[in-house]
């Protein structure tokens, strides 16, 4: 049985993309290679990896033993990469964080510009997942760390808080909630909503809260950007819900205001959350330093979970 980097990577991939394809485009290797690869993989072992749908794939019992350890595998090669990366010239390392639509938006971009510019032979693959997905690909070790909302399951993973990230209902300068200081979903769910678009984390929470107070929302239109939704609001097609901080940025320029939401499930704040900071890659631990506000001891600052 020999398998080697590419291999275990192009496995991983494939499971994390959920079709051969896409693992494929992922480790950026033909589709033909990939299946070629994938059949080795299967034959050397004599048991299927893969359970192949029309849909998709799925490991059997043999590909999910065969993930935990590619992974373990990686991981040891992301730290053996950053601890030796400052005696070559080319990257010291790579850090995968994924984190939801907020903080890709409000965050995190500004918050990685200092540490990129200390540190130019590391880089940083971020994407943008529901929170709750983002916490369970942390435990999978599908990812070095990442950053959520504290109203999601975070058992077994050790978490800082970063900041307050409360969501707010957003409506025209003149309209009739204005002048309210706080209002729960419940009472502008007959309202016409601008929303963000299919695929947002944000989105998904939203209906999400709102079918479970047997409510549908109506959406006139959908956008990929709270400065954009904003927008809209301010001309006076809808209400939106978005974090307080966007609300913030773009109320003046866009004649919105923004009125504090009751629902607990609005009432949240951002976290960073992994599942331990002594064994993250050096690079990795790096990151995680700078993303901590004044944090003289990184690791005693972080909350292990319940």
């Amino acid at each position: 049985m020999r398998f080697d980097l590419t291999d275990l990577r192009l496995f991983v991939n494939v499971h994390e993309a959920g079709t051969i394809t896409g693992g494929a485009e992922r480790s950026h290797m033909a589709l033909a290679s990939a299946s070629e690869r994938i059949r080795g993989m299967e034959d050397a072992l004599g048991v299927p990896l893969l359970l192949r749908a029309q849909r998709g794939v799925e490991p059997t019992p043999a590909g999910h033993t065969l993930l935990h350890h590619a992974r373990l595998v990686l991981q040891q090669m992301e730290q053996l990469r950053g601890d030796l990366g400052e005696y070559g010239t080319g990257l010291a390392g790579h850090v995968r964080v994924l984190c939801n639509s907020s903080a890709l938006s409000e965050y995190l971009p500004q918050a990685i510009a200092g540490f990129l510019a200390r540190h130019p032979r590391i880089s940083v693959d971020v994407d943008e997942r529901s929170s709750q997905e983002v916490a369970d690909a942390v435990r999978a070790g599908l990812c070095d760390m990442g950053l959520v909302s504290d109203a999601v399951d975070l058992g077994g993973l050790a978490t800082h808080a970063l900041r307050p990230d409360p969501l707010v209902l957003v409506v025209p300068q003149g309209h009739e909630l204005a002048a309210r200081r706080s209002v729960a979903l419940a009472e502008v769910a007959h309202l016409d909503f601008i929303g963000l678009a299919e695929g947002s984390a944000l989105q998904a929470l939203v209906v999400r809260h709102a079918q479970r107070q047997g409510r549908r929302l109506r959406y006139r239109v959908r956008l990929r950007q709270f400065e954009a939704v904003c927008q809209l609001v301010g001309l006076g097609v809808g209400v939106g819900i978005i974090p307080r901080a966007a609300a913030a940025r773009h109320a003046r320029a866009q004649r919105v205001k923004a009125v504090r939401l009751t629902d607990a499930w609005a009432e949240r704040s951002l976290v960073l959350c992994l599942r331990t900071l002594q064994d993250l890659p050096q690079h990795a631990q790096q990151l995680v330093h700078h993303l901590l506000p004044a944090a003289h001891n990184a690791a005693s600052s972080f909350t292990p979970a319940p």
